[in-house]
């Protein structure tokens, strides 16, 4: 790959805007207000309960109220302000975000590079299990969100409560299911949904900070420095319950394509965070008057006004929860571009937006994960405990590999830079650390999902690495086989000949064993090339090159950015702009098709193996992936020792 290619990230200096959001800014701030921030929104509902009840819950006095609300917003400003929304989000790879965009900067230009560099090795690897354990935080955000909305019933009356689980059960398995029709017509009730749902954290905040106006003094550091201070161990294990008030942080970075920097700024800074921080002091406010409270947030309206706050909670909790299955999607796709995923449906639901899709399989896994998630717990107290290990994690590897960007990429000298990085560790660690003590009451959930999604993704990419070995090794050079073609003149066929090769400088194995068996060629023969780039898109006008290598034989290279799925007939199409004229009435795709054996010599373990022929044998066939049309795929098998 030309490294000039490669994306080398926007520097701090750079004020260009990047990304998908171009337009007015109020439209793209309402938007951003129902995906970004969707997640940290809903955390009101139980970030301020697990801080009073739940596993390493405080006594409900005055000093343990000013202290918690003194971390929260704390948290808030040092970790979702300071760090994600004033530098982590200057760290875009051509404006897009997020823990794969960001391993995008830092990978390597080659494998042999990546050997020798141990350092950048590790990061990578670092940020496999990061993107790893955001499928853990997919699959508990659901259900915790939801379950948290719907367990507001039990205020009003407490016979709803052998209903709570088969309520939240049904909801979540009614939001999975309407994932096939895409969120292009959902997606325009995003905003207005969550704008309502943050005028309702402000009003029912603001009503109780009027009677409890001292609480805002919380804002004091102190009363965060006397809390450790009197409370010691236990005051630090409280942190694994504070985290809840910042889980949204990651979203606000990976979604930063779709809407821009600036909308998601205006979002936070007009509405997100006045309405948080009105309801987390006013739930403070409630406790301060009236004690201790059951569940501080459905505690903050009375009487027959719980209902309609449960519908609005329970709409919050599920647009929360379609920004996380959305991003899950995106996830995979860009897995799947960069090589650490098997091939997947990508379905294409919206005309206008490419980042709009949906994938069944990761869907369908959601789902049931989700569900089997809420039948075990059974409360939100219990899936808090899973959650905070995930978003920790991740947010801890996301600060090493922001060093690593601003070093490598900006030229930041390593003092400034890990000055900056070592504070945002100092609280994500801190938080990791009191999440730590919880594995055993449910966050070693987060980290088996993590752990097993890790194995699959580094398997298949050492899997598709050996198996790439070994088609070069059996790949005759294009200039020899070329040379073959002119001595012995064989027959020539009609039409085209489209051989697809994951190496443009050799002869295909399959277009060896085309040629061996059938004894003729077509009259055209493309060798086509489907390479992806460390960038989230490449244009069209520079997606296609082509060199014409005589005797009827054309080298066309496709690339696509690892946000985008590709199409083969879009790549003979922008062929024809360029001059090469392919009928497509009159063209036929020649495709490998392995059977891997595990009895070969590659440098894997005989599990790996193993566990690579099955993800290679249920991966989506390439025809599919790559959009060929299947009555005009000839696939020819061979057996492929590993």
């Amino acid at each position: 790959m030309n490294p000039s290619s490669q994306s080398t990230g926007s520097s701090p200096a750079e004020a260009s805007h990047h990304g998908h959001g171009h337009g007015s800014l109020a439209p793209l701030a309402l938007a951003a207000l129902g995906v970004v921030y969707g997640d940290i929104g809903t955390s009101p509902l139980y970030a301020i309960k697990e801080c009073f009840t739940g596993a390493h819950g405080m006594p409900v006095n005055e000093a343990n109220v000013f202290g918690i609300l003194s971390l929260v917003f704390w948290s808030l400003m040092l970790v979702i302000v300071l760090k994600y929304l004033s530098f982590i989000m200057r760290a875009d790879n051509h404006g897009e975000g997020g823990i794969l965009a960001l391993l995008a900067l830092v990978h390597p230009a080659d494998a042999q590079n990546a050997k020798k560099d141990l350092g950048r090795t590790v990061l990578i690897v670092g940020g496999l299990f990061g993107a790893a354990l955001l499928y853990g935080d997919g699959i508990i955000t659901p259900a915790i969100s939801v379950l948290s909305a719907v367990e507001g019933l039990e205020v009003a009356t407490d016979k709803v409560h052998p209903f709570i689980v088969p309520i939240t059960v049904a909801i979540l398995i009614g939001l999975f299911l309407v994932q096939k029709r895409g969120t292009a017509k959902v997606g325009a009730v995003f905003g207005p949904a969550m704008l309502v749902w943050f005028g309702a954290l402000a009003i029912t905040g603001l009503r109780w900070i009027v009677k409890a106006p001292q609480i805002l003094s919380s804002i004091n550091p102190l009363h965060a420095v006397h809390f450790f201070r009197h409370h010691g161990h236990h005051g630090f294990l409280m942190l694994g319950s504070v985290v809840l008030c910042i889980t949204g942080g990651e979203a606000l970075y990976a979604d930063m394509g779709h809407f821009g920097k600036k909308p998601i700024r205006a979002a936070w800074f007009t509405v997100a965070m006045p309405a948080l921080l009105l309801n987390y002091f006013g739930q403070g406010a409630l406790l301060l008057t009236r004690g201790a409270v059951e569940n501080p947030f459905f505690g903050l309206v009375s009487g027959v006004m719980v209902y309609p706050m449960v519908a609005i909670a329970t709409v919050a909790t599920v647009v929360a929860s379609q920004a996380l299955i959305s991003g899950a999607y995106s996830i995979t796709q860009q897995a799947i571009q960069l090589g650490y995923w098997p091939r997947m449906t990508i379905v294409h639901t919206s005309n206008e937006t490419e980042g709009q899709i949906y994938i069944p399989e990761i869907n369908s896994f959601l789902m049931i994960a989700c569900v089997l998630l809420v039948m075990t717990f059974r409360a939100s107290s219990g899936l808090a405990a899973a959650y905070g290990i995930a978003v920790t994690g991740t947010m801890s590897i996301t600060s090493i590999l922001f060093y690593a960007v601003a070093t490598g990429r900006w030229g930041w000298s390593p003092l400034k830079a890990g000055s900056l990085v070592g504070l945002f560790l100092v609280f994500d660690l801190a938080f990791f650390a009191a999440n730590a003590v919880k594995i055993a009451q449910g966050g070693w959930f987060p980290l088996v999902v993590a752990a097993a999604i890790f194995t699959m993704m580094t398997t298949w990419k050492k899997g598709r690495a050996a198996l790439g070995r070994y088609m070069i090794a059996n790949t005759l050079p294009l200039d020899l086989f070329m040379a073959d073609v002119r001595n012995t003149r064989p027959p020539r066929v009609k039409g085209t000949a489209v051989f697809m090769t994951g190496n443009p400088d050799g002869a295909p194995p399959v277009l060896l064993h085309h040629f061996k068996h059938n004894k003729v060629l077509h009259k055209q023969v493309v060798l086509l090339s489907v390479a992806t780039e460390h960038r989230p898109e490449v244009p069209e006008a520079d997606r296609v090159t082509i060199r014409d290598v005589g005797e009827g034989f054309f080298q066309v290279t496709a690339r696509y950015g690892f946000m985008q799925t590709p199409n083969v007939l879009d790549v003979l199409a922008s062929c024809e702009k360029r001059g090469l004229v392919i009928d497509k009435n009159d063209t036929s795709f020649f495709l490998g098709r392995e059977t891997l054996l595990t009895t070969g010599r590659a440098d894997l373990s005989h599990w790996r193996k193993a566990l690579f022929s099955f993800l290679s044998r249920n991966a989506r066939p390439a025809n599919a992936f790559f959009q060929i049309p299947p009555n005009r795929v000839v696939e020819l098998g061979t057996q492929v020792e590993l």
